[in-house]
């Protein structure tokens, strides 16, 4: 079975970066489309970015401009930039693949802070 596992969150002031990484194994990676998403407490999760297994990117209005998707299918990898951090974006974010079936990380914690 395929199995992602998120890391790179962490605790950062407003208007700082941190970069995200989903690591997955399982040979349709490469075929895939994978996304981003996060939840607050007491929030629904909801889609931050996307990306197509042949690169084309796109990203939900509140991140545009500050938010960059990427993947190393060599490395099986999709990493998450995020710039200009804001409170707003404190949430727990989950790497999701989409195949035949749709597979979940366990989450990394990001906290926007000061």
């Amino acid at each position: 079975q395929v199995q992602l596992v998120e890391s790179g969150g962490g605790l950062v002031q407003p208007g700082g970066s941190l970069r995200l990484s989903c690591a997955a194994s399982g040979s349709i990676f490469r075929i895939s489309a994978v996304g981003w998403y996060r939840q607050a407490p007491g929030k629904q999760r909801e889609l931050v970015a996307a990306i197509t297994s042949g690169g084309f990117a796109n990203y939900v209005d509140f991140v545009k401009g500050r938010f960059t998707i990427s993947r190393d299918n060599a490395k099986n990898t999709v990493f998450l930039q995020m710039n200009s951090l804001k409170p707003e974006d404190t949430a727990v974010y989950y790497c999701h693949l989409q195949g035949f079936l749709d597979y979940w990380g366990q989450g990394t914690q990001v906290t926007v802070s000061s």
